[in-house]
């Protein structure tokens, strides 16, 4: 019985020192409480010894968005989203599974220790994507047709998910919700990850956040985020999902001290998340356990709100709703070309006020990338997550301002010429898009696009 006993303390507790003494003048079952009373105590002390986390604090910046709709063919509209599971496992090996958390729950899968560090879970995110260890680049907003076209190699394709109630993307296919499947085919097609943009709570239009309380709207809001993550599963392979540009900006700026739990929002209506508070904090923890319930081949991230006014206090916003839970974060530069914005008279699309939109590739003078990079890099710290930017305008650099389809910008050209940058700032990768339809493309281009990437994957950033 003593030998059987230390067996299975050995099997549970390899580490502990067990020690049989014998003493005729004990009892047997005296002996025998006190060895399991050791046991108890070493397996106190090697539990205590597992550990880890951090923070940090961060500022932010300025960008929106807008849509538009989807076809068969699988193209969409545009707009401007951070995530991880945690994760469990042991000391060695490789482990997988869920975990519940006091707001929520959360899962994924997790190569390599316990106390896997913050600088290799890009790495560990490209491999649980199936793509090699390097920055990844991706397209998005564009017809798989005009990708194969140009014999292009995207490591992910996004395209977005609009709208809520009668015209919304559930409906641009038949059955209801095909279209994820459309879209998951063309990445096939490509090589690239399936990236899907969700963007449904723009419906009422931009910043209107009149739905959160409204019973019909949450109601067909939840339906869709489910019939999402159910077709993710049945497509069964790893896929990509941005979590509601911008709106986590127009949330915080009216919270109470910047705490999302101030604002009502519809949220336990719905049978999967009838545990979670009706806030906003409730939101993004409900996207989280219905991602995690229905679609564990999902990888979901939040983009933090780049709005100026708020910029001081938007990652500890981002704290507070859970991002950290995430896989990933969604970073966002510029949702259109510079010198959209920067002709006058500005055209409709591109109205908005301010300046600086032509970032300076010496670094000398502000805004710069140096700049941009250290705000993402306060994100990856403050999270504890890798960096995928987003929406990511595809403008060549001119003197310029330019035109309709060929605005002036200078983001892709820096970012594909130093992507060690981005690495060093946490990023995994970037994928290029335009926020708008008028903006630049892959078509009209020059031909920038094709020559940057291929330059790039012969002489690829690899992630740490």
């Amino acid at each position: 019985m003593f030998i059987f006993a230390a067996r299975k303390a050995l099997t549970e507790a390899p580490y502990a020192l067990i020690v049989y003494h014998t003493n005729t003048n004990q009892h047997p079952l005296l002996l025998f409480m006190k060895l399991i009373q050791f046991i108890a105590s070493s397996l106190v002390l090697i539990t205590a010894a597992c550990g880890g986390g951090g923070s940090a604090s961060a500022p932010a910046s300025n960008s929106t968005s807008a849509g538009t709709t989807g076809t068969t063919s699988g193209s969409s509209g545009s707009t401007t989203g951070t995530t991880s599971g945690t994760t469990t496992g042991s000391t060695t090996g490789t482990t997988s599974g869920t975990s519940s958390g006091s707001t929520g729950t959360s899962g994924g899968t997790s190569t390599g220790s316990t106390a896997t560090t913050l600088e290799k879970k890009a790495a560990a995110l490209a491999l649980k994507l199936g793509k090699p260890t390097r920055l990844l680049v991706g397209l998005g907003s564009v017809d798989v047709s005009d990708v194969q076209k140009q014999s292009l190699k995207p490591d992910i394709y996004d395209q977005y998910l609009n709208g809520v109630g009668s015209g919304a993307w559930p409906t641009w296919n038949s059955p209801a919700g095909a279209y994820v499947q459309v879209v998951a085919k063309n990445a096939d097609a490509l090589g690239a990850i399936p990236m899907f943009t969700l963007y449904q709570m723009a419906s009422n239009g931009d910043g209107n956040l009149s739905g959160l309380s409204n019973v019909t709207f949450m109601t067909q809001y939840w339906s869709n985020v489910r019939l999402l993550f159910q077709q993710l599963k049945i497509y069964g392979k790893p896929a990509l999902v941005n979590f509601e540009p911008d709106f986590w900006g127009y949330t915080q700026r009216i919270a109470t001290n910047a705490d999302p739990s101030t604002i009502f929002a519809q949220v336990n209506i719905d049978a999967d998340c009838s545990n979670l508070p009706n806030n906003v904090a409730g939101i993004s923890n409900c996207l989280l356990q219905i991602a995690r319930k229905y679609a564990p081949n999902a990888y979901v991230g939040f983009p933090p709100p780049l709005f100026g006014d708020i910029q001081s206090a938007s990652l500890a916003y981002m704290q507070k709703l859970g991002a950290d839970k995430a896989d990933f974060i969604v970073m966002q530069t510029l949702d259109r070309d510079a010198g959209c914005f920067e002709t006058q008279p500005q055209p409709s699309y591109c109205v908005r006020s301010g300046s600086g939109w032509y970032w300076d590739e010496t670094n000398k003078t502000s805004p710069n990338f140096s700049e941009h990079f250290s705000l993402a890099n306060t994100y990856h710290v403050g999270l504890q997550l890798p960096v995928l930017w987003w929406q990511t305008p595809m403008g060549v650099p001119s003197n310029q301002a330019g035109s309709p389809g060929k605005w002036r910008d200078n983001r892709e050209h820096y970012f594909l010429t130093r992507p060690a940058e981005m690495v060093t700032a946490g990023g995994f990768g970037v994928v290029f898009s335009n926020g708008e339809v008028n903006q630049t493309n892959i078509n009209t281009d020059g031909g920038q696009f094709k020559n940057l990437s291929t330059n790039y994957l012969a002489n690829p950033a690899t992630l740490p």
